[in-house]
This record gives C-alpha cells, sequence and structure tokens, in this order.
C-alpha cells in the first residue's frame, strides 16, 4: 500500500470503530436509559453524536474506495456495516485480512 492509501485506510477506520461505538452505546445504553428509566437525554447526545459520525461514514466510504481500489461489493459492504449493529467491527476485521497490513 502506499502511503497515501495507508491514511486513507487508517483515517476510514478510525471513523468506523467510532461510528459502531456510538451506536452500539445508542442501542444498548442510552435506548434502554430512554424507554425503561425514562431519561431521554442521553439519547438526545449520544444519538446526536451518532448522527454526526454516521454522515462522516458514509462521506468518507467513496473516497476510501476509490483510493483502496474497492470493488462494488465491498463498498456496499461498508455502506450496510454502518446500519448494523456490529457492522463496522465486522468490516474492519475483513478489511485487516484483505489488505494484509496491521493500521
Amino acid at each position: 500500500m502506499t502511503s497515501e492509501q495507508t491514511t486513507w485506510a487508517k483515517r476510514f477506520r478510525w471513523i468506523s470503530l467510532i461510528e459502531g461505538t456510538s451506536f452500539i452505546l445508542l442501542l444498548f445504553i442510552a435506548m434502554p436509559l430512554k424507554y425503561t428509566m425514562d431519561m431521554p437525554e442521553p439519547v438526545t447526545y449520544i444519538g446526536w453524536a451518532h448522527g454526526v459520525l454516521f454522515l462522516l461514514y458514509i462521506y468518507l466510504v467513496f473516497p476510501t474506495a476509490r483510493s483502496l481500489k474497492w470493488g462494488f461489493s465491498r463498498t456496499l459492504f461498508a455502506l450496510m456495516a454502518s446500519i448494523l449493529p456490529f457492522g463496522p467491527f465486522i468490516f474492519d476485521r475483513n478489511l485487516k485480512k484483505s489488505q494484509h497490513v496491521d493500521f
């Protein structure tokens, strides 16, 4: 991988893992607090952060795919991973295996 490709891969990986973590926090901590303890504030803040990170993730998929020469199926997998719980983590593991480098 060139240094530019490594930069894109690292950038995408960091955003992917942070976005995935925010989604897990939203689903498994904030939402239960809202509906079981009548505490809507965590959903407000974590949801807002997750929304921003989700948009950043989607925004970075396409230039990363272009830089790393992903095919249609890998790009689609990256997009689908953003809407599934634990999807970004699974995609990250798949990406590390296929690129044969440790970011």
